[in-house]
């Protein structure tokens, strides 16, 4: 996120993905901005593993890959059907989900749990029934099923999609599950997996019971993804984010979706639109850079303080 980045006339490629990811063609809405504040660190360490995953364009088809993963649990698909709304409003619905993210990744303790309760009161009313293989189920947001497959989607599309597009991760893959676990239990998840393997595992557990599965709205979400509503280069630019977390799916769950690969190098041709969105990005400070700020400040009082308390020769 960043400073001003809009010129005269046509809004830049930077105001753009800005405007998508934050709502705010600057990248500077007061959530963001809110990074700087607090009184510390935060529950993840700049140079940590979740920092470098997060911190990388290789989010953009992570984010798509995530909403494919989590449509296939019914409940969870139940949830967006009766309540999102990603077809009247997917830029605010994006939005909202990145301003999580970002504020639980890089902004203090105090600003993850005020996030994290914003998005808690959202989930109250979120409630219903859903049709499964045993019969009328009842679901909630708070269901620790839901928030345990939610959870597992978004740690295996994010650590994937970083696996494919990003650098090396510090401490490696099972670094960035142990260290995301915390986002899981602040969501009320009580054993989040702590190890890559652990993480896939459990996931093969969703399919081997049986609980995952497509169905018509699986296909109607889908159909969104595929054709959601950017014009210009941006549009040209989504359908390959698109195709990208398709191909980069592991097999198992693309066949239940439903989805093929293209035949087309599309590893290839997302590095390159994730490069020139690397570089768009970079011509202004992002959210990263708030919370730097805060580290700064923090170690300056921490500074004064100890000096304060030495001695006089």
């Amino acid at each position: 996120m960043g400073a001003r980045s809009r010129t005269e006339g046509r809004p830049t490629l930077r105001a753009r993905l800005l405007t998508a990811l934050s709502g705010d063609p600057d990248g500077t809405p007061a959530w963001v901005r809110a990074l700087a504040d607090g009184d510390d660190a935060g529950w993840f360490a700049d140079g940590g593993a979740v920092w470098t995953v997060h911190a990388g364009t290789g989010t953009f088809v992570a984010g798509i890959r995530a909403l494919l993963l989590q449509a296939l649990h019914p409940g969870a698909m139940a949830g967006v059907h009766d309540f999102s709304r990603y077809r009247d409003d997917p830029i605010g619905r994006l939005t909202g989900t990145v301003r999580w993210i970002i504020c639980v990744t890089y902004g203090s303790t105090a600003q993850a749990a005020r996030e994290t309760g914003r998005v808690a009161r959202l989930h109250e009313r979120v409630q219903g029934s859903y049709e499964s293989a045993s019969g009328t189920r009842s679901y909630s947001a708070a269901d620790a099923d839901l928030v345990d497959w939610v959870h597992l989607a978004f740690t295996e599309a994010f650590l994937g999609a970083h696996e494919r597009w990003g650098g090396p991760i510090p401490g490696g893959p099972d670094a960035y599950v142990r260290e995301w676990a915390q986002a899981g239990r602040l969501m009320g998840l009580d054993d989040p997996p702590l190890t890559e393997a652990d993480l896939h595992a459990r996931m093969d557990g969703y399919l081997a019971r049986g609980e995952l599965r497509r169905d018509e709205r699986v296909d109607d979400v889908v159909r969104f993804l595929r054709r959601a509503p950017f014009t210009g280069m941006m549009r040209i630019a989504y359908r390959v984010l698109f195709a990208a977390a398709v191909a980069s799916l592991p097999v198992r769950y693309r066949r239940l979706l439903g989805l093929r690969r293209t035949p087309l190098p599309v590893v290839t041709v997302t590095r390159l639109v994730l490069a020139v969105s690397a570089r768009a990005l970079a011509r202004g400070p992002r959210a990263q850079d708030f919370a730097r700020d805060r580290l700064r400040r923090l170690a300056g009082e921490e500074s004064t303080t100890a000096a304060a308390r030495t001695p006089a020769p």
